[in-house]
């Protein structure tokens, strides 16, 4: 199987071991991975704050860059519903980019909803380490895009609990909202702050040494609350719990 991957604009930037590990994961299974040069930000930001023509314009440059593709896999649920869900809104008054939106929203993938409604589950016993007597304990943490748009919440939550060196424990509330909301965290930040602190204090409650999420936005906005508390608790991608376990 060929895919190709579409990394988002905080990967690239700030986070591309993650990147290093979704792609790692992949070939690990046996998936070709390919990377369109061309790829830029999806135009969610843009969409978001309503500059629609702004949007329209990026989204245009994305669809031209994954026309090609096969398959697209996005390591981030806000980047692949803008894809599946937004485009089409975005160019319901341009019949040709709609369609064009239509037929790649239907070849494209949250990262761990292609792992597990494409390729299946059970693949993971076949390359997952020999279990080990002690266990990590992490939590999962649903990304809003990801549970709400998409309906992806047992998915992450079935690879994690194949992998024999982890405990997931649920944490309070796993389903709320971390605060970071995009450019919400830059303009209300003390309100973005104290959204995390309960959501870290949930963290807290359940002893999980690691919290895990599939988008790096949460990811990044919990590191940096946890950092300023000076608290022992990792903040990792899903990708990057799975190519360690896989072994890299």
């Amino acid at each position: 199987m060929r895919v190709s991957l579409f990394v988002t604009c905080i990967i690239d930037y700030l986070f591309p071991q993650v990147g290093v590990a979704v792609v790692k994961t992949l070939q690990k299974l046996g998936v070709e991975v390919v990377f369109p040069m061309e790829q830029t930000c999806c135009g969610q930001p843009a969409f978001n704050y309503g500059y629609r023509d702004e949007a329209r314009r990026v989204a245009r440059h994305c669809l031209k860059a994954l026309e090609k593709s096969e398959c697209v896999v996005c390591p981030s649920g806000s980047c692949t519903a803008m894809i599946r869900h937004h485009y089409s809104e975005l160019f319901e008054n341009e019949p040709e980019f709609q369609k064009k939106s239509q037929e790649i929203a239907c070849r494209t993938f949250e990262f761990t909803e292609f792992l597990t409604r494409v390729m299946k589950t059970s693949f993971l016993r076949e390359v997952t380490r020999t279990a080990t007597e002690k266990k990590e304990k992490v939590c999962y943490h649903d990304s809003c895009h990801l549970s709400r748009e998409l309906g992806i919440r047992e998915e992450p939550r079935a690879l994690l609990r194949h992998l024999p060196g982890i405990e997931v424990v649920e944490m309070e509330k796993a389903d709320e909202c971390c605060g970071f909301g995009g450019l919400f965290s830059a303009y209300l930040p003390e309100v973005a702050g104290a959204i995390a602190d309960g959501k870290i204090d949930s963290i807290l409650k359940c002893s999980a040494s690691s919290v895990v999420a599939c988008d790096m936005g949460c990811l990044m906005h919990l590191h940096g609350r946890i950092a300023r508390r000076k608290l022992p608790i990792q903040c990792l991608h899903i990708a990057e719990v799975l190519t360690k376990w896989m072994g890299e």
